[in-house]
């Protein structure tokens, strides 16, 4: 409930490097979640978060977990990570903390494939 009432990290990041969006038409969630990355480090994190209490309150923890991680680290956020970072879920709400962190892995996704191709350009004589 604490992550509920008082959630962090919401919003949007204009010129975000990566982004990803999620939903689940079941219930109804939606959610974009934000990256800025610099030097391969998770600086900035935002998140838009259209669902229940149990969304919102994953929204809020998957962001605080990522802040600071390398891609690399934040690749292994999972969602019984952030169900265990929020003392547990009621199990009918376990699809709520998967949609933040899939989100989390699109928008590295994301931000993979732009970097990738910055780097190709850079190659090319």
């Amino acid at each position: 409930m604490r992550e509920f009432k008082n959630p962090q990290n919401m919003g949007r990041i204009d010129d975000a490097d990566g982004v990803g969006t999620v939903g689940n038409p079941v219930c109804g969630d939606m959610l974009r979640l934000f990256i800025k990355v610099k030097d391969d480090k998770i600086v900035d994190i935002k998140v838009e978060t259209f669902g229940c209490v149990a969304a919102i309150a994953t929204s809020s923890m998957t962001t605080q977990m990522a802040m600071g991680m390398t891609i690399e680290e934040a690749k292994t956020i999972t969602r019984k990570m952030v169900a265990d970072a929020l003392d547990g879920l009621p199990p009918h709400k376990m699809h709520c903390s998967n949609l933040a962190a899939e989100a989390l892995q699109k928008a590295i996704e994301d931000y993979e494939s732009k970097t990738q191709g910055e780097k190709k350009a850079e190659k090319r004589p």
